[in-house]
């Protein structure tokens, strides 16, 4: 009897239905509306009677993409090579197939783990970047969307330190597997859920007040293409839902495969679904924050895809210090961008494991999620700026913005409260002050009290001034 072997492929449409509704939510279509982003080809659904013809013909669909007018699609060559051969098909791509799990991959490669049993508290990794004066005045993400999309977040529904009946929206699986999302699916997506929503003793995040959506993409123990199609998935639900900062603690340079591993001049944002979905999703209004990795101290050395897209913050590895760490992945990108664009602490980073204990981590990817943590509390503090001014806040507010270093540090550290303050009138001095309209900043100027909410200046009487 011949076996037919099933691989996965990414089928390519050549067209869409010419009408069709915008695969949005209400709230997606309400913030491309505040921010006046207009709907477009890409955010209609793919065809419906194509997918049908996969479907009976043998194909089994795992998920769709409308940006790439395509789908993620399960079929043996036979079948594959039929498809390539359909009028409405314009490209057959293997994303997964029978190469053996090469024996160097670590089971979370972006995750170099140095877990230690002492701790100390968080405070340190927050101070870094300024972020507790944020906290202080009353911004913690509130209203502010994100998606965690990750490996695994074993146990994280029986955490009390997350509140997840208050913040958790839902989660979603874009894998082939089909346990219980919070079984023995990989802890280190729960250890990076810490570092922005965890409150517990000697510890809190640093986003504690942002609603979230989980999502898994990766695909352990093996490396294929399909996994960055799985992120593309997710980009492309969160952008449906209306988040507003996504974080994502993967990367991909090296797959099972060896003819298909990335080479440096492929780093330019363009050559990669994946790239281009990140840089998609920024410019149809969300703030993606993607890992580094962390292959700095190994012969790969560069930064991983997606973090090469453009419009993303691509966040690299600091110690409390702000010194860099060794692991921490290096820029350029191939055509000549600044990466990573700014850090955060992932040495000795301190993290909540499913267990509940209190300890430190290596890598990128706790980085990531602290900078994102930080990107939802100052845009909860200035809700009417959408995610680009986040972004160039973000970035115009870090240690080596006038000189970045364009390998290891980028732009540097950013400042959370300078970022909040930036673009103030000249010659105000700010008295921290909350009232019981919500969280302000009193300034004063000469003999004039003036408040500071949502990033707008008023005066007293409640006129604005700018």
């Amino acid at each position: 009897m011949l076996l037919f072997l099933l691989f996965i492929y990414f089928v390519s449409f050549a067209d869409k239905p010419a009408e069709g509704t915008p695969a949005l939510s209400p709230r997606a279509i309400e913030q491309r509306a505040k921010w006046s982003i207009p709907t477009d080809e890409m955010d209609m659904p793919v065809s419906a009677i194509y997918l049908d013809s996969l479907r009976h013909a043998g194909a089994k669909i795992h998920h769709t993409s409308r940006w790439f007018n395509g789908a993620t699609v399960e079929m043996n060559e036979d079948l594959a090579a039929e498809v390539a051969s359909w009028s409405f098909v314009t490209e057959v791509e293997c994303t997964r197939d029978d190469s053996p799990k090469r024996a160097f991959f670590a089971p979370w490669r972006v995750h170099k783990a140095a877990q230690v049993s002492s701790y100390s508290p968080t405070d340190d990794q927050l101070n870094l970047y300024n972020l507790p004066p944020l906290h202080q005045a009353g911004f913690e993400g509130q209203g502010i969307l994100m998606a965690i999309c990750d490996g695994g977040f074993y146990k994280a529904n029986t955490l009390d330190c997350f509140r997840q009946s208050e913040l958790e929206m839902g989660h979603f699986d874009f894998t082939d597997d089909t346990d219980d999302f919070y079984g023995s699916t990989g802890t280190h997506g729960t250890e990076c859920l810490s570092t922005i929503s965890a409150i517990k003793e000697n510890f809190y995040g640093a986003a504690t007040k942002a609603p979230y959506y989980l999502m898994r993409s990766e695909e352990d123990p093996h490396e294929s293409k399909k996994e960055m199609d799985n992120l593309v998935a997710a980009l492309e639900k969160a952008d449906s839902l209306g988040v507003n900062v996504f974080s994502a603690s993967l990367g991909y340079f090296f797959f099972d495969n060896y003819d298909w591993d990335i080479t440096y001049d492929q780093l330019d944002g363009k050559t990669y679904r994946v790239s281009r979905a990140a840089t998609i999703a920024a410019r149809k209004g969300m703030l993606v924050c993607i890992a580094a990795g962390n292959e700095g101290d190994d012969d790969w050395e560069k930064i991983d895809l997606p973090a090469d897209a453009d419009s993303v913050l691509t966040v690299g590895a600091v110690t409390v210090n702000g010194t860099i760490g060794g692991l921490s992945s290096h820029g350029p990108t191939a055509d000549g961008r600044v990466k990573p664009d700014v850090c955060a602490v992932g040495v000795w980073a301190t993290i909540v494991t499913p267990s509940g204990a209190i300890t430190h981590s290596n890598g990128t990817s706790f980085a990531t999620p602290l900078l994102a943590g930080l990107a939802a509390s100052l845009w909860s503090a200035l809700p009417d700026e959408n995610a680009m001014q986040i972004r160039e806040r973000i970035i115009r507010s870090s240690n080596r913005y006038a000189n970045p270093d364009p390998v290891q540090y980028g732009y540097g550290i950013p400042d959370a409260w300078e970022a909040y303050q930036m673009d103030l009138p000249s010659g105000v001095e700010e008295v921290p002050n909350t009232n019981d309209q919500g969280p302000t900043t009193k300034f004063i100027r000469g003999d004039q009290i003036l408040i500071l909410r949502h990033g707008h200046i008023y005066n007293l009487a409640g006129q604005r001034l700018d």
